[in-house]
């Protein structure tokens, strides 16, 4: 297939209040600009934005810094369940896992259901494919979270969400942010596709489903893709992915769309954030909460939002 655009990318690792400093700054940085550099060299070299898309995920996901994969929250028993859902664009179809456990990579499954007839499953079905694929067996725990989990059980569970990146100076700090990983690209082919995959709040109640294995925050057409973060009651109450991709495709430009959707639930007093691209290219990014942790590529130059800490809801390029 002949190459018809300039492909996009942009990724984020979640929201939230503060990176504390220069350090998580950098650090955050680092992390967020080898996964771009990365998954678009794929796209420049042909790869569909769905391939690009889970690609992009498996890196953050594998990344301990961010709450999903390696690196996810413990929710109130002390367990990690993750969820993490695919849409492509082209294809109209989402799927997805919803609190599936002992996995390296939630978002491989998510890819595998892309071609089944049951294309969401919950814990059970999740762990049951999992075995199915032959995934190996795989602890995503990592001492930070562990102390952030204890942390909290003496203080008898009084923060609502764990923090949304793993830094030894943040432990102290259980509400830092929101944490999910997510990615929308634009293939050279004129596709589009966006994942989202989370370790969850953290200290939440068994069984609590998160936004990120549903339409509400991952969502995709031909018009437009968008990834959210935040806190997942608000991005479904918003139903924020589509509702902008909606608007997209009824003939907003992108920046109109995100300008309107977040104007929204700012007025609703949400705490979110979102990432998307449409069609022609268009980069845009927006949050409610202090800051957003994205990075983009606009087909000349890698920028990021970790700096872009104004009351402006949103940004775009």
């Amino acid at each position: 297939m002949e190459l018809q655009v300039q492909p996009k990318l942009i990724i984020h690792g979640g929201a939230g209040s503060s990176l504390h400093g220069k350090g998580g700054l950098e650090a955050v940085r680092r992390s967020l600009h080898t996964v771009i550099e990365e998954v678009y060299s794929l796209l420049l070299c042909g790869a569909t934005a769905s391939e690009a898309v889970v690609r992009g995920c498996q890196m953050l996901e594998d990344n301990p810094r961010f709450n999903a994969g390696t690196g996810s929250v413990l929710q109130s028993d002390g367990q990690i369940r993750m969820s993490a859902s695919l849409m492509d664009g082209a294809l109209g179809r989402f799927s997805g896992v919803i609190n599936i456990s002992r996995v390296k990579n939630p978002i491989e499954l998510a890819q595998f259901l892309q071609n089944s007839p049951d294309r969401v499953l919950s814990d059970f079905g999740s762990a049951e494919l999992a075995r199915e694929m032959q995934i190996p067996s795989y602890n995503a725990l990592t001492d930070l979270r562990l102390q952030e989990w204890i942390q909290e059980r003496q203080d008898n569970f009084k923060s609502t969400m764990a923090g949304v990146v793993a830094e030894p100076e943040l432990v102290e700090t259980s509400n830092a942010g929101r944490g999910t990983i997510g990615v929308v690209a634009l293939d050279a082919y004129g596709r589009l596709a966006a994942g989202t995959s989370t370790g969850g709040k953290g200290f939440e109640r068994i069984g609590r489903v998160s936004d990120s294995s549903m339409p509400a925050g991952n969502y995709a057409t031909s018009h437009a893709g968008v990834s959210c973060t935040g806190i997942g009651e608000d991005i479904i109450d918003e139903c924020l992915a589509p509702r902008i991709v909606v608007r997209v495709t009824d003939g907003m430009s992108l920046k109109e769309a995100m300008h309107r959707s977040f104007g929204e639930a700012h007025q609703n007093k949400r705490d979110l954030g979102a990432i998307a691209l449409d069609i022609n290219g268009a980069i845009a990014w927006g949050k409610t909460s202090e800051i957003l942790l994205a990075a983009y590529h606009d087909g000349e130059k890698i920028g990021d939002t970790l700096e872009w800490t104004g009351n402006e809801l949103i940004g775009y390029c």
